[in-house]
């Protein structure tokens, strides 16, 4: 149950980050384009400026000529009432700075990037700096809410940073040098901003919003989506159970038919003891799969409660003691005393003889075994390592998987079938904690288990 649960998990965290990353790039290149293009129609507007020196074209005075006064008398008239031809002719056709290019009054209401509407929308002011002259010329005709100190300020920190253009606060600004003068043109764009901070708001806070609502309809519809593994994973739980149920029943009268024979027999046959060999591997291998079986049915095979930690794991693994000894493998045991433990005191003597069984069959003769025990207020952690041959840290997270084996021809020899260590992380599982194989340097093989505190 615990692997479906894990599957559910997965599926709905692989959905949920799926959709996030899809989300985070529209949201990303959608409100990029939608700065950039903020963007460059200031700049666009500052380049306008620019080519006439802080002004629109509209608003561009020179000594031959008043700009047309409009009905309202703010200097800027936006019919064609006045047009190029109604001018006065000018002697001097080169020094004349107010031509066709410095009219917007000929165009429709929008043409290519600009709209009639521009120096009536656009909020802006300029300093210029003349090399003739200490104090800047300073125009905030076009802005109420920058005084001429206050715009002093800004120019100077543009020209400080280097930048030609850049922002400062909310306003985008712009500088160009001229033959003996140096002018810096500011535009607020704090609507436009704030439009575009009001966006960002409004698709990150729908964003949120149908990540919120998909991961829900994730949690309910993935019951639905993982329940044909969870039936089919119940269905084979009941099976093994079952079968093996039914199976001990024949291995249990071949075993006893065969030692009947042997009686009668009076002898020692070869034929009959490979027959009960066999038959003893095949009842351990099914009381291993009916006992991991139910060790994965939620813990409810499992009494809690409270035992003596430290006699328990030390009288179990003093019985693994003498068979190290005798096989030339060094043995130590590391278990202080006086630990208490919350959970099944049968489940935790079975997990410390897998543990130590693994460790006593696949450690090489002269190799060290080790069994210790580490008591915290938050956590109860118990290691089993063992000197083992070359293993691949990679192998070492499939360890736990049922019928996996490192090193099947090894295996083969001390009679493993590489279910223990899955009964293991059943027991420890049950008891709500984890259980993990690490090796510090290839040649070892450290298994930790680690319990919650309650």
């Amino acid at each position: 149950m615990n692997m479906i649960r894990k599957l559910q998990r997965r599926l709905i965290g692989i959905s949920m980050a799926s959709l996030a990353l899809v989300l985070l790039v529209i949201m990303g290149t959608t409100n990029i384009l939608n700065y950039r293009r903020a963007v460059t129609r200031a700049d666009m507007t500052l380049d306008l400026l620019l080519q006439y020196d802080g002004v629109f074209p509209e608003f561009r005075r020179d000594e031959h000529q008043e700009p047309p006064a409009a009905p309202d008398g703010t200097g800027f008239r936006p019919d064609d009432s006045a047009r190029d031809d109604d001018r006065e002719p000018d002697d001097d056709d080169d020094d004349d700075d107010y031509d066709d290019r410095t009219d917007m009054r000929g165009m429709g209401r929008r043409d290519g990037d600009f709209s009639r509407e521009l120096p009536y929308t656009s909020r802006y002011f300029t300093v210029i700096y003349e090399e003739t002259s200490q104090e800047p010329v300073i125009n905030i005709d076009r802005i109420l809410s920058v005084d001429e100190e206050t715009a002093k300020e800004y120019a100077a920190g543009a020209l400080e940073s280097g930048k030609t253009r850049g922002f400062i606060d909310s306003y985008r600004y712009a500088v160009k040098q001229n033959d003996g003068s140096t002018i810096v043109v500011f535009l607020d764009c704090e609507e436009t901003l704030q439009t575009f901070r009001s966006f960002l708001l409004t698709t990150a806070l729908i964003s949120l919003g149908g990540m919120v609502a998909v991961f829900l309809l994730m949690l309910l519809f993935s019951r639905r989506i993982v329940r044909p593994f969870i039936d089919n994973y119940e269905k084979q739980k009941r099976f093994i159970t079952d079968a093996g149920h039914e199976i001990k029943t024949p291995i249990t009268v071949i075993h006893a038919d065969t030692e009947i024979l042997e009686m009668d027999l009076g002898e020692d046959n070869e034929w009959l003891k490979d027959i009960q060999a066999q038959t003893s591997k095949l009842k351990s291998l099914t009381d291993d799969l009916v006992m991991l079986s139910r060790m994965e049915e939620a813990g409810r095979e499992l009494q809690m409660i409270e035992f003596p930690f430290s006699d328990v794991v030390s009288e179990t693994a003093g019985s693994f003691k003498a068979p190290a000894l005798t096989q030339g493998k060094q043995f130590s045991l590391e278990i202080p005393p006086m630990i208490s433990f919350t959970g099944d005191e049968k489940a935790i003597r079975q997990l410390v003889s897998i543990l130590l069984d693994n460790a006593v069959k696949y450690c090489p003769e002269g190799g060290k075994i080790s069994l210790r025990a580490e008591y915290t207020p938050r956590a109860l952690t118990l290691t089993a390592e063992n000197t083992s041959a070359p293993v691949d840290p990679d192998s070492l997270k499939h360890i736990f998987d049922r019928f996996y084996r490192l090193d099947s021809s090894r295996n083969s020899q001390t009679g493993g079938y590489g279910i223990g260590l899955s009964i293991a992380r059943a027991i420890v599982e049950a008891h709500k904690g984890t259980i993990k194989a690490t090796t510090r340097d290839g040649s070892s093989v450290t298994i930790t288990a680690a319990f919650p505190v309650k």
